[in-house]
């Protein structure tokens, strides 16, 4: 969540400090066939800016854009953008959910009223594989608070104790007096619904606390089972042994030259191969994004050092706050397919080739000289058969062309066959002009897609004119 601690509350902070010499050398590469990570993030401002983005990783310091560096997925309730996602997986990795601030900035709301008077839901995405995600949906979580007027920044990790998750996030309101910003919790065992909120960090006096995140740590690494890093003005330190227990306060990254002033969104990652982490820090004050500080033991704060320049690399998109999941081999083979860098195409058509295809509202039509996102398509491997292409949209991700009565619409995939059948197609030469191609459905393959009165629809396909319709130049 951007630092508004500067903004909130009345701590005089240094300007940044120069980095010294304390520096990160570059690990060795993992072996290809080791698996990596996921990150899971937002990228700036704006109504794409803040939606869901994947990233992966070999190594964890070198990233790479999925899904061409455009959006996974897109919120399409509350206010319709989402920041500071948390990417949690199930004990059983059975079961994935992505939780996110429901807040878009710019989009009709200000900071101020992010603040005083903002949504007090969270977004919910759900998944069995990491690739087929339900659609969004609302979780009030901050209603219950007395005077709660945002919920900001969630977090979730299992806890054993209590066989089910904490849920944790910021929220400003009254208490005491003191109108601020602190951490409650809930505990859930599905995100849909939660026991009633708790007070769970507050800082003295009218202190904020916005972000915090917590990493469990291995037995024989340092003196506690958990550390959270927080964003309150510093980047505070805290073990424990219970995650709903007493936290002992270690201290903070001042001594390497990060406060609150110049770096928020404290993002966790244990290293796969050995026994070092790299909290990942949102260095906003200067509009760098994230960049990695590394320890062999998280509970002891002499042990954080800098990255070296060159040491890590972000990849093509601005990393904002954000969560990290080290991937199994499966659940990477799974990502790195569904997510593949495939390119935006257009669809042209043929006997009006000023037109080209594009959704309004979910319906789907050919139009003039549009050249925009809502005309942009990747074109996947057949959601069925094989040798097949399914129309993905740009701007709404996991929704595709799908026929339904012979009529087209953009929906949303719901993971049945049924609808793999009806979004798939097969791509021919096309039928008035084989340099072009025309695409024939995969559930009715006497049918083919052409515009009639510059609608979409699926047709057999007679005549001349007919032939013309059905045939479309896939162009950048």
């Amino acid at each position: 969540m951007r630092a508004l601690l500067s903004r909130l509350s009345a701590i005089s902070l240094a300007a940044c400090l120069l980095f010294t010499g304390q520096a990160l050398t570059t690990p060795d590469r993992a072996a290809a066939a080791d698996p990596g990570y996921l990150m899971t993030h937002f990228i700036g401002e704006g109504s794409t800016g803040q939606q869901i983005y994947f990233s992966h990783s070999t190594d964890g310091l070198n990233w790479s854009d999925l899904n061409g560096g455009g959006m996974t997925l897109r919120s399409t309730v509350g206010t319709r953008g989402v920041r500071d996602p948390a990417l949690v997986r199930a004990p059983g990795g059975d079961k994935y959910w992505i939780i996110a601030t429901d807040l878009c900035i710019g989009c009709g709301q200000s900071w101020d009223d992010s603040v005083n008077n903002a949504s007090r839901n969270l977004v919910v995405w759900e998944s069995t594989d990491l690739v087929t995600w339900s659609q969004p949906r609302l979780l009030n979580v901050a209603g219950a608070i007395p005077d709660g007027r945002n919920a900001w920044a969630p977090e979730a990790i299992w806890n054993p104790e209590t066989n089910d998750y904490v849920l944790y996030w910021a929220t400003n309101a009254t208490r005491d007096g003191v109108l601020k910003h602190r951490i409650y919790y809930a505990r859930t065992t599905d995100f849909r619904t939660i026991t009633t909120p708790q007070l769970y960090i507050d800082r003295p006096g009218t202190q904020n606390i916005i972000d915090t995140q917590i990493v469990e740590v291995p037995s024989g690494v340092g003196d506690f089972r958990y550390v959270r890093a927080s964003g309150d003005g510093q980047i505070t330190l805290e073990g424990s042994n219970s995650i709903l227990g007493t936290w002992t306060n270690l201290g903070n990254l001042s001594g390497i030259g990060l406060t609150g002033s110049q770096v928020e969104g404290p993002m966790w990652m244990k290293f796969r191969d050995r026994n070092e982490w790299t909290l990942y820090l949102d260095q906003y004050a200067s509009g760098r994004g994230y960049m990695p500080v590394t320890t062999t033991n998280p509970s002891a704060v002499g042990t954080y050092r800098l990255p070296a320049s060159g040491s890590y690399n972000l990849g093509g998109t601005k990393k904002r706050h954000g969560s990290i999941l080290n991937l199994t081999a499966a659940e990477e083979s799974r990502v790195l397919s569904r997510w593949a860098n495939t390119p935006a195409k257009r669809l042209q058509s043929f006997n009006f080739q000023d037109r080209y295809v594009r959704h309004a509202n979910f319906d789907v039509r050919i139009d003039q000289n549009v050249t925009g996102p809502d005309a942009q398509f990747r074109l996947r491997p057949g959601l069925a058969g094989s040798g097949t292409v399914s129309f993905e949209s740009v701007n709404f991700p996991g929704h595709f062309l799908r026929h339904s009565n012979y009529d087209f619409q953009l929906a949303y995939n719901d993971g049945t066959t049924r609808f793999a059948a009806d979004a798939t197609f097969r791509q021919v030469a096309g039928l008035a002009d084989p340099t072009w191609s025309s695409f024939q459905s995969y559930s009715h393959p006497d049918r083919y897609i052409r515009h009639y009165a510059y609608e979409l629809r699926l047709d057999p396909i007679t005549t001349t004119t007919a032939r013309s319709d059905a045939t479309f130049r896939v162009t950048n």
